[in-house]
């Protein structure tokens, strides 16, 4: 946990029971998969089903231009959680399409034997579009060895930078673990070199503060749905300036351009050229609300809690006889991953859930080259929030002890 964080001061206990008390689902489930998807605060889901009614009572299009500055609202709310002007933050339908807009305007610059610069812990549907480059375009996937502690190699990623180097694309926060990524100086490596970032901070977004200045990436994707407590179907493209000068969108339509001549057309402004017509007004009402919400509580308070919460664990999961905690690096985020020493994962999480406890469970399908690496063929995902309590953490390290 950096400085910033720990010197600020934490979230009380009196603030963690408003949220809570804003929370319906704490009242139902111990609720440990935010990985997956965060449990929607009360002022969220209130915004999104008030825009819903709205929709039905006069009109989508009608209901979309009553709301303006609500659905306007989540672009400045990122920006100021980035550190960015609003004009570089495109609102897309999930982080998979923010990631792949990105991504595929790179690719189109790029050559056969060009290579792409991954990490080890890289997330399996962003390879599974490296290896489609790689077959269409003949480009070079080339993944930077982690150190003994198991982030990316910062050294090693230096000495692989040559002239046939045309992309960096990191996760920051793998999904199948508590590794954090050091995406700042792999951003610094990348600026010398003159190389573009993409970031996939899908799992980072609203667990921890960003800055984009910092961080140093030309493109960065998010969800909605996760540490953001947002609405599923919602997610983020943050496209610098300079990036956007370089690269276009890989699709187009009547939203993202204008055509304003007979045989041709202008780019929209900013990075609003890389979203489309059509999308889920509802969701972005919510966003916005859940933007905010963070906002108030502050993004180095929620990093600070969320670091605290998952060391805690860590520490109650690594007491139980035969359980095996598996989170990497020196840093580490709210995940926390860990394997049974009679129960496979699938069962594990399957027991936890008839005990109203949810957890989720990360496969090799899903990080093949760290988990085969590892020698680890599935994990149990549990994965904590700033609204999680330690007896919630006593509960469900009792229920693991008992399974």
């Amino acid at each position: 946990m950096s400085e910033r964080v720990t010197d600020l001061p934490p979230i009380t206990d009196d603030e963690i029971g408003r949220l809570r008390a804003d929370t319906p689902g704490v009242a139902n489930v111990l609720h440990f998969n935010n990985a997956g998807a965060g449990l929607m605060p009360r002022q969220v889901l209130e915004a999104v089903k008030d825009h819903l009614d709205l929709e039905a009572e006069i009109g989508g299009y009608e209901a979309a231009a009553a709301a303006e500055a609500a659905r306007a609202r989540p672009y400045d709310a990122i920006a100021a959680y980035l550190n960015c002007h609003r004009d570089e933050i495109a609102i897309v339908e999930n982080a998979t399409v923010a990631w792949n807009q990105a991504f595929f305007a790179v690719l189109e610059t790029m050559q056969a034997g060009d290579r792409i610069l991954t990490a080890e812990a890289e997330y399996a549907s962003n390879y599974l579009t490296y290896l489609t480059a790689r077959g269409r375009k003949g480009v070079v996937i080339d993944v930077v060895p982690s150190t003994n502690e198991g982030e990316t190699d910062v050294a090693a990623l230096e000495r692989m930078i040559d002239q046939r180097v045309k992309l960096i694309a990191v996760t920051h926060i793998p999904t199948n673990g508590g590794l954090v990524n050091p995406a700042a100086r792999i951003g610094a490596v990348a600026r010398a070199a003159g190389v573009p970032y993409l970031l996939d901070a899908c799992q980072s977004v609203g667990q921890q503060a960003l800055d984009v200045e910092e961080i140093g990436c030309d493109f960065l994707s998010a969800t909605g749905r996760k540490y953001l407590r947002g609405p599923r179907g919602t997610g983020f493209l943050y496209a610098r300036r300079s990036a956007m000068e370089k690269f276009q969108p890989p699709v187009i339509d009547l939203h993202s351009a204008s055509w304003d001549r007979m045989d041709g057309y202008s780019w929209a402004q900013g990075a609003a050229r890389f979203e489309n017509w059509e999308n889920y007004e509802a969701g972005k009402v919510g966003l916005g609300v859940a933007m905010d919400l963070m906002l108030e509580i502050g993004p180095a308070r929620i990093e600070r809690r969320v670091g605290e919460l998952a060391a805690a664990l860590r520490s109650r999961l690594s007491a139980l006889p035969g359980v095996g905690v598996h989170d990497l690096g020196p840093m580490k985020s709210g995940i926390v991953t860990f394997t049974h020493p009679r129960h496979a994962s699938e069962e594990v999480a399957a027991r936890l859930r008839a005990l109203d406890i949810n957890v989720s469970r990360s496969s090799m399908f899903s990080t093949r080259i760290d988990m085969e690496k590892r020698g680890l063929p599935t994990l149990v995902r549990a994965s904590v929030h700033y609204y999680n309590t330690e007896n919630e953490l006593d509960r469900f390290t009792e229920a693991v002890d008992q399974l």
